[in-house]
């Protein structure tokens, strides 16, 4: 077995390109609806975006601190990494091209017709014109660039329209003789505006639907915007900059966590440009205007791509609709035994209940903590926050609780990357209804996902509590797969306290007889949960390990998995995203499957069985196995102690491995080949099948 890092693991940052192509898949796949396709390059452009500023400029300034990187990166030196990137990136872009074109065109031949500005019908000119009056030229920031000493900031969120005016000659140049004047070339700057939607409506015609780009439509105008000058002729191709989105908290003891992360966050639109992206059909002489006076050199990713960026704005693409063209919206359904009608304390008193969003509805955890807000019993509700909704039921119920008179403690992270300014607002607004407040620990983010409730029953304090490998968020909780579980299992929700305990007093070790908390203990629990399974393979029992995971990276982990392969452990491993892991190979992985699942819903829920001699051992999690979140992270795995739950569990993982039409097989080329059904083998969808899981026993509870 090898052990150079180059044979034994995937690079992450590769691994991380190779999902977003099964994004990229998605919207190329013929047997997605057409609006849904659209929807799906929209995430593969915002996921891009969100790379570049995070992954791509964190191996940007190793690459620039002189150091090779060679041994974080895992034997690839951060320089020939960027350079890996930057190809990967292009050929994605010029792909995603090519799709857009193919749906535009399919959209085409459903009456969905999306023009340009030069495919007006004189129907449509005057609203475009119309439009632009009311609505967008108020609102547009346009700047003449010539003459500014200085480049104007660029922000990382925006899109913009590069301007080139060619200038006529003057009159008295004319006049001078034979030599033919040289042109005046001005250029200018247009920011889309954000608060616009960038998809515009133009009215319906013959029974068509006709849709044009805000880009379009400034397009269509520019003689407009710009008719105090008098040019020959005038260019718009739109540019894209993105950002270093690294936090640098200030160090000054005299300011709060709160003021520090605020001032962070408005620092980062300063930070350093890593990549560049243009419309390749932009003049020569424009883009190198653009690059020189932007300062952007061969360090950063400079990525030819098409008429329009931002791409991300599909991903709100109008249904316009035409519901035929979208995948069938399913109801979330309700949970056997468990009513948003009468007391879900006292349901849960009597036994535990799993939820797994969206199969199943996410309302339950708003009616726990509306229920504990009201219940003059309930003394305190303690709850960890990472991302929430714009509108957020769960602050709204916590300062329920506050509002009458209960204790409400909440560890918000503030440093919940690109929801840093969202989660300050939060903080501001449940400081002021007076809600405890924790702000984390130093070089810890806390990712943990818990909540406990402490209740007065019979003059003793009795607990309630839920917890969960995803956000307590309603919008993300309609597309993410995940699992809560609700619980009174008074030890388990003891060891909910001393998470609080240790927020609190961080100096101070707890030990934990139920819970798996990171940076503590995961790492070393995972080990030892490992280690059984190769001792009874070696011994001749039944020995195996079903992991479900949003990434896969951390090396001694892989390792360690290596070892269980090697002893005759079965391993199958659904990994979302980044899996570093090699699966396959002989004398190293041979007896380990990955597959990855990209479908409608994105699969976020960490589900771990051990196979135990046949007596498994079930956890759910927060965390993945990644370094941070097994060493740099507070992170909270669950043993599944109700046999019934512990049977849903393995059968949900069951179910998503039996998938045999959106799952792709993980392997060191990173081709994303489709698992391919065998001869009269049914389609098999694995999250369709996992709705009917759940509705199925639904049935089986009315028989």
């Amino acid at each position: 077995m090898s052990s150079d890092p180059k044979y034994r693991y995937i690079d992450r940052e590769k691994s991380w390109l190779a999902f977003n192509a099964r994004v990229l898949q998605e919207a190329a796949d013929e047997t997605v609806p057409l609006l849904d396709r659209l929807r799906f390059l929209g995430i593969f452009s915002n996921n891009l975006d969100e790379f570049f500023r995070v992954r791509f400029a964190a191996i940007r300034r190793l690459s620039l601190s002189g150091e090779s990187g060679e041994k974080q990166l895992g034997g690839i030196s951060a320089e020939q990494l960027l350079k890996d990137i930057t190809e990967i990136v292009i050929k994605q872009q010029s792909e995603s091209l090519r799709v857009l074109e193919i749906i535009e065109s399919k959209l085409r031949e459903k009456d969905i017709i999306i023009v340009n500005e030069s495919e007006l019908d004189p129907e449509h000119e005057q609203f475009v014109k119309d439009f632009f009056i009311q609505k967008v030229s108020p609102e547009l920031v346009t700047i003449i660039l010539n003459d500014l000493a200085e480049f104007p900031l660029l922000k990382d969120t925006s899109g913009y329209l590069a301007i080139k005016l060619v200038m006529k000659p003057q009159e008295k140049s004319k006049v001078l003789g034979l030599v033919k004047p040289k042109k005046e070339i001005r250029y200018a700057l247009i920011e889309m505006p954000k608060n616009i939607n960038r998809i515009v409506e133009l009215p319906n015609k013959d029974w068509k639907q006709y849709i044009m780009l805000l880009d379009d439509v400034i397009r269509y105008n520019l003689s407009s915007i710009f008719n105090i000058f008098d040019y020959e002729s005038i260019s718009a191709h739109m540019i894209k900059i993105t950002r270093d989105a690294q936090l640098d908290i200030d160090s000054d003891m005299s300011k709060s966590m709160l003021q520090k992360i605020a001032t962070s966050v408005k620092d980062r639109r300063i930070g350093e440009p890593v990549r560049f992206v243009y419309d390749k059909k932009m003049e020569k002489d424009t883009l190198t205007f653009f690059l020189d006076r932007m300062h952007i050199d061969k360090t950063d990713s400079i990525i030819p791509g098409g008429r329009y960026h931002n791409r991300r704005d599909y991903m709100n693409f109008p249904n316009l609709g035409r519901f035929d063209l979208l995948y069938q919206q399913k109801q979330p359904l309700p949970v056997k035994g468990l009513s948003l009608e009468g007391s879900i304390l006292n349901k849960i008193a009597q036994k535990d209940y799993l939820i797994s969003a969206p199969y199943q509805t996410f309302s339950y955890l708003i009616k726990f903590l509306r229920e504990a807000a009201l219940d003059p019993k309930v003394t305190s509700i303690k709850i960890t926050l990472y991302r929430l909704a714009k509108n957020s039921q769960i602050i709204s119920s916590l300062i329920n609780a506050a509002k009458n008179g209960k204790r409400v403690i909440v560890q918000i992270e503030l440093q919940a990357r690109f929801d840093e300014a969202s989660n300050i607002s939060y903080a501001e607004q449940m400081q002021q209804e007076g809600i405890e407040l924790i702000f984390g620990i130093k070089g810890l983010k806390v990712h943990s996902k818990i909540c406990v409730i402490e209740r007065t029953e019979n003059d003793k304090i009795k607990r309630y509590g839920f917890i969960s490998t995803g956000n307590f968020n309603e919008s993300t909780a309609k597309i993410y797969t995940d699992v809560t579980l609700f619980t009174s299992h008074q030890q388990i929700l003891k060891d909910i306290n001393k998470i609080f305990e240790f927020f609190d007093v961080n100096y101070r070790l707890h030990r934990y007889k139920h819970l798996i908390v990171s940076p503590h203990y995961t790492r070393s629990k995972m080990y030892k949960l490992i280690d059984r399974e190769i001792l009874n393979a070696q011994v001749g029992n039944n020995a195996y390990i079903n992991l479900k995971m949003n990434s896969l990276s951390d090396f001694d982990m892989i390792d360690k998995l290596y070892d269980a392969s090697n002893a005759g452990v079965k391993i199958k491993l659904q990994v979302r995203g980044i899996c570093s892991l090699i699966p396959g190979v002989k004398g190293m992985s041979e007896n380990i499957e990955a597959i990855s699942i990209v479908d409608n819903f994105l699969e976020h829920s960490r589900i771990f069985i051990f196979c135990n001699n046949d007596d498994p051992d079930v956890y759910i999690s927060s965390a993945d196995f990644m370094t941070r979140n097994l060493d740099g992270r507070v992170e909270v795995t669950c043993p599944i102690y109700d046999e019934e739950i512990k049977q849903h569990l393995i059968d949900n993982f069951n179910v998503g491995w039996k998938g045999n039409v959106k799952a792709r097989y993980h392997s060191e080329k990173l081709d994303n080949k489709y698992r391919v059904r065998k001869e009269n083998e049914p389609i098999f969808r694995a999250q369709l099948e996992t709705y009917n899981f759940y509705k199925n026993s639904l049935n089986d509870e009315n028989e």
